[in-house]
């Protein structure tokens, strides 16, 4: 019988004890068949409501000013291979690479679904 990934941090190395499901790397424990509360919160919005996934491609729908720095991330730039972090507790939940600018994080509120 092959156990889940951790939902947490998905490991693979998941081992049984008792009913519960336990991750040796971050120490997480679930029942099985239960969701945890990071996968039904973990939604994430665009400024439209359309729901965000890893790899998409979204749209910056305003003028973002880059901290520590006098460049602007435009209108209309197109940021390709996002990756979401809902854990985020600073609101920047989208990780990803600006062509031109770098690696950096955007908050969702601010893109939309290309």
């Amino acid at each position: 019988m092959s156990l889940p990934n951790c939902p947490q941090c998905q490991s693979e190395y998941t081992y049984e004890d008792g009913d519960l499901l336990i991750c040796p790397e971050c120490s997480h424990e679930w029942k099985a068949g239960e969701t945890s509360e990071a996968e039904t919160d973990a939604i994430i919005k665009d400024a439209n409501g359309n729901v965000l996934a890893d790899g998409d491609t979204v749209t910056v729908i305003k003028d973002l000013k880059i901290k520590g720095s006098s460049s602007v991330v435009k209108v209309g730039t197109k940021v390709k291979n996002i990756r979401l972090l809902p854990d985020a507790a600073d609101g920047h939940d989208i990780d990803c690479k600006i062509d031109g600018v770098g690696a950096m994080k955007l908050k969702s509120e601010y893109v939309k679904k290309a």
